[in-house]
Parts: C-alpha cells; sequence; structure tokens
C-alpha cells in the first residue's frame, strides 16, 4: 500500500513528497503540469537570487525523483475517497490506496469537497497549523487553505508541514528532518554513486 498519495506537482505537492520520500514514505505523486508556477519568476523565494518557475519546478522534480518518489507525470487523479483502511484515489489509469492523502491542487478544491472536508467563510479548506483538514489522513496545502497567499514559498512550507505531520504520526512523535553537512554529503554522495 501506498503510504502517501499527493495530488499536484506545484511546490506543496513536491515539498511534500520530498520530505516523505527522502524519510522512507512510499510515496506517489500526480503532476498533471497545471501549477502557475510556468507563469513565474523567482525574486522573492529565500535562498533563490534568480529563478523561471519552469526552471525551478525542474529541479525540484528532480530532487523528488532522486528521492524515490513514484511521480507520475501526466496521469490526472479523477477522485478520492475513504475507504476502511485508508484512501482509495482514482486516475484515469487505475486505482491507488494510500493512508494518507496531500491535495495540492492549487485553488481547485474539488477534492476536499468530494471527500467532505469542513470549508471556512472564505471558501478555503479549514486545516490546523499542520495543513491537516477536518477529514483525518487528509492535508490541503497551498491556495486551496489559504485566500489571496499564493507565493511559491508558503506552498513549499504547507506540503513540508503535512508530509512532516505524517511522519510523526507513522514514527509515533514529533519528526524534525535536519540535515547537518556529514547526513547531507552521506546522502547526495549514496545518490551519486547509485547513478542517480
Amino acid at each position: 500500500m501506498t503510504h502517501v498519495a499527493i495530488v499536484g506537482g506545484g511546490p506543496a505537492g513536491l515539498s511534500a513528497g520530498l520530505f516523505a520520500g527522502k524519510n522512507g514514505l512510499d510515496t506517489v505523486l500526480f503532476d498533471t503540469d497545471d501549477t502557475w508556477m510556468h507563469k513565474a519568476h523567482l525574486f522573492n523565494y529565500l535562498g533563490v537570487g534568480s529563478v523561471g518557475g519552469s526552471e525551478f519546478l525542474s529541479t525540484a522534480r528532480q530532487q523528488v525523483d532522486d528521492f524515490g518518489v513514484d511521480r507520475h507525470q501526466g496521469e490526472a487523479v479523477t477522485g478520492v475517497e475513504s475507504v476502511d483502511d485508508g484512501f482509495s484515489v482514482t486516475t484515469e489509469d487505475g486505482e491507488y490506496d494510500a493512508d494518507y492523502v496531500v491535495l495540492a491542487t492549487g485553488a481547485n478544491r474539488d477534492l476536499a469537497e468530494e471527500l467532505g472536508c469542513e470549508f471556512g467563510g472564505d471558501d478555503t479548506v479549514s486545516v490546523d497549523v499542520s495543513m491537516e483538514t477536518s477529514v483525518e489522513g487528509v492535508y490541503a496545502t497551498g491556495a486551496m487553505a489559504r485566500a489571496e497567499e499564493w507565493q511559491a514559498v508558503i506552498s513549499a512550507g504547507d506540503g513540508a508541514a503535512a508530509a512532516l505531520n505524517i511522519l510523526s504520526n507513522e514514527k509515533g512523535e514529533h519528526y524534525h528532518d535536519f540535515d547537518v553537512p556529514d547526513t547531507a554529503t552521506s546522502v547526495f554522495g549514496d545518490l551519486i554513486d547509485d547513478g542517480d
């Protein structure tokens, strides 16, 4: 069974995928490339001097791939439903089981509504600080949970918060993903040694 299914391949979805995949969760990510990032140029993303949105996405996708996320480029999710032991994610090509679902579909809130997530007065999906919705195991990130704060850096943080909460749930204690130079060298050294 897939532990985490992520719907959306913008900054929020890719960030959630990066944290989940990097920390050993079986993760599938559905990316139809409908993100607004292709229209963006980042000057206001901390740590990035200047980069085009499409170039940023290319780098982020490579990171996610390097950490073993099963990324389905161009495969659209047509439905998500709660089942007895988690969730069933339906696409044009098949069905996938998941323990957790991260919704990262920009301002499109259809799947959240389909799952019965609560909405706020401003028509956004109601979430807690970890981005979890009223439906246990379902997270809403980025523009679907924020009325007008549609910044790439905020969305990436939302995706990271969702993944870290999932990791905390799975490990039974608060989980932190901090790298130091020695661990970063070993992680990236392993990726390079494996030919990735």
